[in-house]
């Protein structure tokens, strides 16, 4: 009696399937990734202005929102969730993350580039190109140096058998707040490069 008793006691634990890790490349985040940097290959052999500009503009909005949305919306929401949910929502979020930021930084800096280069107005003597490479510079070893290296952090905690909820929670947490900073950065190199295109600050 007691051995059936503590069978059945141990047979839930037993049964319990192990959770498989979640994929670092998801099918979601390959069309992220592709879309945005075939635009750019196809608007730079075509040298095409207008759809360089359009590849430029999008991916500038689309990274500038986000790190908005991400540092007023979601930093927040996150600041008040419990440890668990918040590992639960990071999860969910970073595989995707982790390759559509760095897309979409990468476009639209390259395409900004060689939009200065058309335009004749890419020039190191400029003040604004200065100011404007000295953000870029910040934004790339923001990106490439914190948030790239955290999501990392991230998805190779949730590969583990026990993942750490309070690390993954801690580092989701840490990169969006830090992305609102970013985005303040961001919206300095649009008004920069703004003026410049007006021919209004080249010295």
């Amino acid at each position: 009696m007691e051995t059936s008793v503590a069978a059945h006691v141990r047979s839930p634990v037993a049964a319990t399937p192990r959770v498989r890790p979640p994929p670092i490349v998801t099918w979601r985040a390959v069309p992220l990734v592709l879309v945005p940097v075939g635009a750019l290959v196809v608007a730079v052999a075509l040298q095409e202005f207008v759809l360089l500009d359009y590849v430029h503009v999008m991916t500038g909005a689309l990274w500038t929102g986000i790190d908005i949305f991400l540092g007023l919306v979601i930093g927040p929401i996150l600041g008040r969730m419990s440890g668990p949910a918040r590992a639960d929502f990071v999860q969910r979020l970073v595989p995707t993350m982790l390759f559509l930021m760095p897309a979409l930084a990468a476009v639209a800096i390259t395409a900004g580039i060689y939009l200065a280069q058309m335009e004749g107005i890419f020039n190191l003597g400029y003040l604004a190109i200065q100011v404007a490479g000295v953000l870029v510079l910040f934004l790339a070893a923001q990106g490439f140096g914190v948030f790239l290296p955290n999501e990392l952090r991230i998805v190779l905690e949730l590969r583990k058998p026990s993942p750490d909820v309070e690390k993954i929670g801690r580092l989701g947490l840490l990169n969006a707040r830090l992305a609102g900073g970013q985005a303040v950065v961001q919206l300095a190199l649009i008004f920069v490069m703004a003026n410049l295109a007006a021919g209004q600050v080249h010295l």
